[in-house]
């Protein structure tokens, strides 16, 4: 995946579950493996999670583009990202 660090730092600024292509259904599907995942002290050795996409990658759930608002967050701005879509297209479109 891309250089964005899987830190708790970045998820806290992460703003994936605000974006309106993460559909409710999605995210009720993710919520009990991404609160196990956030329980760890260390999420850089996590291999998966429902969100902060430009760093764990593809989204399971998210099937359809329907807004994106990557631009908008700090993590994308703070690590000079420049692709949007990182829920669909591996490293972004």
């Amino acid at each position: 995946m891309g250089s964005v660090e899987k830190s708790k730092e970045n998820l806290s600024k992460c703003i994936c579950m605000k974006c309106p292509s993460y559909s409710f259904a999605c995210k009720m599907k993710a919520m009990p493996k991404n609160v196990m995942s956030m329980m760890k002290g260390d999420i850089s050795k996590v291999e998966h999670m429902e969100g902060l996409f430009c760093s764990f990658g593809i989204s399971k759930c998210i099937t359809e583009e329907k807004g994106c608002i990557c631009g908008d967050c700090k993590v994308y701005k703070e690590n000079n990202l420049t692709n949007s879509y990182y829920c669909l297209v591996e490293n972004g479109k």
